[in-house]
């Protein structure tokens, strides 16, 4: 559809003196630089609604989470959120609640939370659970939850990069059902549009394969045209080298619940919940590749 053309069921009509106003609603979008998060504002533009992107630099409106007078002006206007929480951090969930209180006095009325795949398996040291049970006991909003497994952009980006031409994660031959994060977006995206058609919805976002990351090397290597290996290390050390390369030592907890899921055979499986929403089914990893070719032809140069 038409960017300029809005749709009725994005539209708050409500009496204004004997006159009838048309507002168009916001959507506040926390992360709005991020991977989902941009991706998600330009999904809603496209469908003629409101986004606002949030983000300490590079959005609509500045959004630091350890800086509440960013908040305000940021939920100014919003009825309704895209809550990504804060990152490479265990607890949070005090610091997370006082912001939906903030939200609900402003107006926003619902709340799709961007969380994680078996949240509810999460080590307890970890808030992932945690900001799930306070969004779910909030009457006066409504919400969706997103809990997505692996991000496939993990491999075109600085999170699982080629080194020396190679794939180096944990696995144990154990596999993954990676999810796309424009499915992630597009899923967003309809929780958004249509909060009361999702309230109270936990969807579990995965792509359509079961995944080894010997299979993911092998399709980066036909997508790229250059030989792609994978090498299953050892758990710890990879935890040992992801935390000498800045991570705070603390999340080596959430590193190893992560990894220790696919090593043990318990990592994510294709639920079908993508196509249940957008009504197409998920990304497949072979097209993500050939989507982003670039980001493994442009590493051999």
């Amino acid at each position: 559809m038409n960017a300029s053309v809005l749709r009725m069921d994005c539209l708050d009509i409500r009496p204004n003196h004997g006159v009838m106003s048309i507002e168009t609603p916001t959507a506040l979008i926390l992360g709005g630089t991020g991977r989902s998060g941009s991706l998600l504002a330009d999904r809603l533009a496209q469908r003629g609604f409101s986004p606002r992107t949030a983000a300490r630099s590079g959005a609509d409106v500045r959004f630091d989470w350890d800086d509440p007078a960013t908040h305000a002006e940021a939920l100014r206007g919003a009825d309704r959120l895209y809550l990504v929480t804060p990152t490479l951090r265990l607890r949070y969930a005090a610091q997370v609640a006082a912001f939906l209180d903030r939200a609900e006095a402003a107006g926003v009325r619902h709340v799709t939370l961007l969380s994680v795949h078996y949240a509810d398996q999460a080590p307890t040291e970890a808030d992932f659970a945690a900001v799930e049970a306070d969004l779910v006991a909030r009457h006066g909003i409504t919400h969706s939850i997103l809990r997505p497994a692996w991000v496939m952009q993990n491999f075109a980006d600085e999170h699982l990069p080629l080194v020396d031409g190679a794939i180096v994660a944990p696995s144990a031959g154990g596999t993954e059902a990676f999810v796309d994060a424009a499915d992630i977006a597009a899923v967003a995206a309809e929780t958004l549009l249509d909060p009361a058609a999702h309230a109270g919805a936990a969807y579990a976002l995965t792509g359509p394969q079961a995944l080894t990351f010997q299979d993911v090397a092998d399709t980066l290597a036909r997508v790229s045209g250059r030989p792609v290996a994978y090498h299953d290390v050892d758990q710890e050390a990879w935890i040992n080298g992801a935390l000498a390369a800045g991570l705070p030592a603390d999340y080596a907890v959430v590193l190893r619940w992560l990894t220790g899921a696919i090593v043990s055979g318990n990592g994510s499986l294709p639920t079908g919940d993508v196509e249940k929403v957008t009504g197409r089914p998920a990304t497949t990893f072979r097209d993500f590749a050939e989507r982003h070719a670039h980001a493994w032809t442009t590493e051999a140069t």
